[in-house]
């Protein structure tokens, strides 16, 4: 499952590079006066920074909710070991008994 989300978290790296390069040469090479094309490049890098901004808190958010099930998870096998290791201790001091009664000790 690591490995899946550093694949997901990688191709939306190279989505947001690529398109932010795409977006770059665009501006760069259309025939437009040097105002129109300052302002571009500011629009266009004020949407690519929105952009990162909201991929960030999205991946920060899912990021979380993971960490919480996990620990969650966490949580509950260890309650688990701990409920079978008492168990597992009460039959041992169990046969311990029906041992000594055999053997008279």
């Amino acid at each position: 499952m690591e490995e899946q989300e550093k694949t997901k978290v990688n191709f939306f790296k190279g989505l947001f590079i690529g398109g932010a390069l795409g977006a770059l040469a665009g501006i760069l090479f259309a025939p437009k006066s040097g105002k129109e094309l300052r302002s571009d490049i500011k629009d266009k890098g004020n949407k690519i920074l929105n952009d990162g901004k909201e991929i960030y808190a999205d991946a920060s958010t899912k990021t979380k909710e993971i960490f919480g099930e996990v620990k969650h998870q966490a949580k509950e096998l260890k309650r688990e070991a701990e409920d079978t290791g008492e168990k597992i201790s009460e039959e041992v001091h169990e046969k311990m008994g029906q041992v000594k009664k055999v053997f008279g000790r």
